[in-house]
């Protein structure tokens, strides 16, 4: 069962870790991304992060969607962390049972970026990405830290 969707550019790293794995009550993370899988530097360090207690699976986004439409990890509460909001909008449209909501934490800032906060930064094809998403029902939120206050987006 999907417990916590997460964007972070980061992936996992202390922040998600610590505090974030420990408010959703998840028992297995899942890094869903594209580049990870291949890169054993990347898959190394994040690795290193893993909580005390976690599972950590990693695999590329159609490989999540699968595995989690075939039930195999109904088993899991999952905590979902993907690297960007495209990679978001990938997973979910792909998944049978939408989740509830997607917790934006941080993008990375570019010369063709708009800030939605300071650690959320979006180009078009995100904001459209991100509306889909909100029409379809899915409550799309900024919040760095489970402790602070989150931002609702609205479209």
């Amino acid at each position: 069962m999907i417990k916590f969707i997460r964007v972070d550019h980061r992936l996992l790293h202390g922040q998600v870790a610590l505090s974030w794995f420990g408010a959703t009550n998840a028992n297995c993370i899942l890094i869903a991304n594209d580049d990870v899988p291949n890169d054993p530097i990347r898959k190394a360090t994040i690795k290193m992060a893993r909580p005390n207690g976690a599972k950590l699976v990693i695999m590329s986004i159609k490989k999540s969607v699968d595995q989690i439409n075939s039930g195999i990890a109904d088993k899991y509460d999952l905590m979902i962390v993907v690297e960007s909001i495209h990679d978001a909008y990938r997973l979910i449209t792909g998944l049978k049972n939408k989740p509830k909501e997607l917790n934006l934490g941080g993008t990375k800032a570019t010369a063709e970026t708009e800030n939605l906060s300071a650690t959320v930064n979006v180009i078009p094809q995100d904001k459209q990405e991100l509306q889909q998403l909100s029409d379809a029902g899915v409550k799309v939120y900024i919040q760095q830290v489970p402790t602070t206050s989150s931002k609702t987006l609205e479209f």
